[in-house]
């Protein structure tokens, strides 16, 4: 099957405009996560999908391949999506156009996903170290079958730990980071197998275009997770867990964080 990857990046952003065209390192913000694309040994192509002239611009500059893109879209799939349309790839591969710390094997996982014929869309999952992750809402949970088939993901704790989190108010003190121990037996809380669900996609073309095309779900719009449409309209998600780690950016301290991280660790 032939794979194209393409990165959706607008220049407006409520918490950070103009963030694909922040620098780090020497770099735009879009470079990196462009390069580390390409690094991907399953892909023939790399894209970066925009509704911006100047991100436009400064992807041709780096030497990247780019595509104007309508500004209407409401979100990163919709963008993919109409420059999918008009491309002949098996599967479409939406890689976030704020996370410069992907991975080619992590693409390569995700691509790998769809050789099971059942998948429609392929993601990728991570066990939550830190607990404070688990009662985090901007850190999305993932629970999925024996045969590796998402069945759910939300912003709440889920599985639910019903024995170790019964007294809510551990929950809060945990989730706050101001205890770590059970209000009730005073014993220290453990992690229960929780999985926070990365936000890399591959998609079979036609589910991509099928999908973009139908209106959002309640339970999308509740959430605010788009991948809750597919779940609903019949596609199945399956997964794969990774041990390798991203950082999204969202705020110029998100921003921040990434570039002292990496003065670290070079």
């Amino acid at each position: 099957m032939t794979a194209i990857i393409i990165i959706p990046a607008r220049y407006e952003s409520t918490r950070f405009p103009g963030k694909p065209l922040a620098p780090l390192n020497g770099k735009p913000l879009i470079q990196h996560v462009y390069e580390n694309s390409r690094k991907s040994r399953l892909v023939q192509e790399v894209m970066v999908a925009t509704d911006s002239e100047k991100i436009f611009k400064i992807v041709l500059e780096f030497g990247g391949k780019a595509v104007m893109t309508s500004k209407e879209h409401a979100s990163g799939t919709d963008r993919i999506a109409e420059a999918a349309a008009s491309l002949d790839y098996d599967i479409i591969v939406n890689v976030q156009g704020d996370e410069p710390l992907i991975r080619s094997e992590m693409i390569d996982d995700v691509i790998r996903l769809l050789d099971d014929k059942r998948a429609a869309m392929g993601t990728l999952i991570k066990k939550i170290e830190d607990p404070e992750e688990i009662f985090n809402p901007n850190v999305v949970k993932s629970v999925f079958d024996k045969e590796g088939f998402a069945m759910y993901f939300s912003r709440a704790p889920i599985p639910f730990d019903r024995d170790q989190w019964k007294d809510i108010r551990g929950i809060g003190d945990w989730g706050l980071g101001i205890g770590k121990s059970s209000k009730t037996n005073n014993q220290p809380l453990t992690p229960n197998p929780c999985f926070k669900h990365l936000g890399i996609y591959s998609y079979r073309r036609d589910a991509l275009l099928n999908l973009a095309k139908m209106e959002p779900v309640e339970l999308e719009k509740t959430e605010k997770l788009e991948q809750l449409r597919a779940l609903v309209n019949g596609f199945r998600i399956k997964v794969k867990e990774t041990t390798y780690e991203t950082v999204g950016i969202d705020t110029p301290q998100d921003l921040e964080r990434v570039k002292k991280w990496l003065s670290l660790s070079s």
